[in-house]
């Protein structure tokens, strides 16, 4: 009779939590409704390295190719592209673990893949001159491509880009690197939880809106992405930034002065190490692209441009 009474609460307790994890589960949300949403006449899909990938290209000129961060998509330039198409062929794509393009088969995230990758990607375009500007992981990407493959890039852009280590890493890379609260995350993900981290990479607030929240929310929820953001945050990238004197390609380095995510030190340690380069310390966080979308674009035209 004791026992039983025992294990009565805990039964309550047992059911009451899975109770609360069946009400608070997020399921994926399914891909037809995501393309839907956010393609345009201007998306293509192509395929490389055996899965396909969504991208855009649009305006006429120098060709310019855009690379995007962890969690996000080729949507965070989209004030880039009014403010550039008249002047280049602007290239972006949503890279491999994120948006549309969604997880890679393999699950393999390094460097090395990244690199090989976008060089597959760029020889199917017959894009064999280009500028290559990259955010955060899409810079890390942009600075080691032009290392592997100097004869295709002509100028590089570096916002707040990943490549040096930083000591403290954001806190949803803590919960993807536990067990626990990985699996948590891969069925629980609030969209105040997304606000909280769009918080995290802006300085202004007062920029960000409900649709920049959804969209980032529900692109997380595409079929497969919360278990490639897991497998991304886990994976040792490789980066080799002992090369980065190595690159002779003109280098702008954009930095928001507010990051959180990447420090601004790393900043002058790009500068420091790429001969020649030019540093721009901007009033912004870490996606000074999107949230100052006119200034940091003139400033990149004029650079490019030069």
């Amino acid at each position: 009779m004791y026992l039983k009474r025992l294990l009565l609460p805990i039964g309550v307790l047992t059911v009451s939590i899975i109770a609360v994890f069946l009400i608070l589960k997020q399921p994926d949300i399914p891909f037809n409704e995501l393309v839907k949403k956010y393609t345009n006449k201007e998306s293509k899909l192509i395929e490389v390295d055996g899965q396909k990938v969504h991208y855009r290209q649009e305006g006429e000129g120098p060709h310019l190719l855009l690379l995007h961060g962890t969690a996000s998509s080729l949507h965070t330039w989209d004030g880039w592209v009014e403010e550039l198409k008249n002047h280049f062929t602007i290239t972006r794509l949503d890279l491999p673990a994120f948006g549309l393009t969604g997880a890679h088969p393999d699950g393999n995230y390094s460097i090395d893949f990244y690199t090989s990758f976008l060089n597959e990607f760029v020889n199917q375009l017959d894009l064999d001159s280009l500028h290559v500007a990259g955010n955060s992981l899409g810079g890390g990407i942009a600075w080691s491509y032009a290392l592997s493959h100097p004869e295709k890039v002509s100028k590089l852009v570096l916002i707040d880009a990943s490549g040096y280590p930083s000591g403290e890493i954001p806190f949803v890379f803590k919960l993807a690197r536990n067990d626990l609260t990985a699996d948590l995350l891969k069925s629980i993900t609030p969209r105040s939880f997304v606000e909280k981290n769009i918080q995290d990479v802006y300085y202004n607030d007062s920029k960000i809106n409900d649709l920049l929240i959804d969209r980032y929310y529900e692109l997380t929820l595409a079929p497969g992405n919360r278990q490639a953001f897991i497998d991304r945050a886990r994976i040792n990238m490789g980066y080799n930034h002992k090369r980065l004197s190595e690159i002779k390609a003109p280098t702008l380095i954009l930095w928001g002065k507010y990051d959180e995510w990447v420090p601004l030190e790393n900043a002058y340690k790009f500068n420091n190490n790429i001969e020649g380069s030019e540093l721009v310390i901007l009033e912004s966080g870490h996606v000074p692209m999107e949230e100052n979308p006119v200034i940091t674009a003139t400033r990149v035209k004029s650079f490019l441009k030069d």
